[in-house]
């Protein structure tokens, strides 16, 4: 990912775009998305990650937790509408629709306020 010139008045937020995931293995995600998250940028993720992925993602955060050095992340995802999204198969064995904004940061920064169905309101901190 092309490096960003650094501000140090404000908080930068990565979008990353669902065709850019698309071209990574899962590990490779996550890596992209910790390494990011370390640098203290916000990441916002267009169509999220598997729960495979989140669960991994997770793991790998809190091996790398340290107290001086990266607090861990805050995560948030919601859903996007799936009404005719899903397949008739799909809603009948019960699978589970991935596509869905996710927004991860710095647990030191991001704290959430607010979570619904439509809206994540979150206050961040400057670094």
């Amino acid at each position: 990912m092309p490096e960003a010139t650094p501000n140090t008045d404000g908080v930068q937020i990565d979008l990353i775009s669902g065709a850019r995931m698309d071209g990574l293995r899962s590990m490779e995600k996550i890596r992209l998305i910790l390494d990011t998250v370390r640098d203290g940028n916000i990441v916002i993720l267009e169509e999220g990650l598997s729960p495979d992925e989140e669960s991994k993602l997770i793991e790998v955060t809190m091996n790398e937790i340290s107290p001086d050095e990266f607090n861990g992340i805050e995560i948030e995802t919601y859903p996007r509408s799936q009404t005719g999204d899903k397949s008739f198969l799909g809603r009948l064995m019960g699978k589970e629709e991935t596509k869905k904004l996710t927004v991860i940061g710095p647990a030191n920064q991001i704290e959430t306020l607010h979570k619904d169905e439509n809206l994540i309101s979150a206050l961040v901190s400057r670094r």
